[in-house]
């Protein structure tokens, strides 16, 4: 196969077949916005292919729903993003930090709230805390998670265990609330 084609399987839609020199073995992803892709290896042909999506077909369609489901959220998160109140939200966002900071003694230098392009936070050397506006628009527990996790960075300022058993110690779910909030990366496209 030696360029990209696509083709309509029943039940999952088009299929984008894609030649990869870097891929060893046949495999399927399934990207919101992207859709269903497969990559090809060398020496692998497309009737071969087509019969491994076909083998896969339960899976892609269960992944495929998930997919769907994620788009759907993206959307009507991204109208609520959209209407944001700058001032209102870093309001709210600032005014969680200093609870939080108060209720567990944390101490940070500075809070910057502002319309990040590719995390939720993050937190200087300096203890400076920068938080993604869109948080505003979030479930309460998932800012308050992404709030406490920088404010354990201004302890710990690196992802060890030391990090994670503190981050746990104050908020228990930290584990599952980190999982969900992947669920939302898709708003910081």
């Amino acid at each position: 196969m030696n360029q990209s084609k696509t083709f309509e399987f029943d039940g999952i839609g088009e299929v984008l077949f894609e030649p990869s020199r870097r891929a060893k073995r046949l495999n399927v992803s399934i990207r919101p916005f992207n859709g269903i892709r497969v990559a090809v290896p060398r020496r692998t042909s497309l009737k071969t292919a087509k019969e491994f999506v076909n083998s896969k077909l339960t899976w892609i369609q269960k992944n495929l729903d998930k997919m769907k489901q994620m788009e759907n959220d993206h959307e009507i998160l991204a109208a609520k993003a959209a209407g944001i109140d700058e001032d209102g939200a870093k309001s709210k966002i600032t005014g969680r930090v200093n609870e939080l900071a108060q209720r567990y003694g944390f101490a940070y230098n500075r809070v910057y709230v502002r319309n990040l392009k590719s995390r939720w936070g993050s937190c200087s050397h300096k203890n400076n805390i920068s938080l993604n506006m869109k948080l505003a628009v979030l479930p309460e527990e998932i800012l308050e998670y992404v709030i406490l996790h920088e404010l354990v960075h201004t302890r710990i300022s690196n992802h060890s265990d030391n990090f994670w058993n503190e981050l746990i110690r104050i908020e228990g779910n930290a584990r599952a609330l980190d999982l969900k909030l992947k669920r939302y990366n898709m708003m910081l496209l």
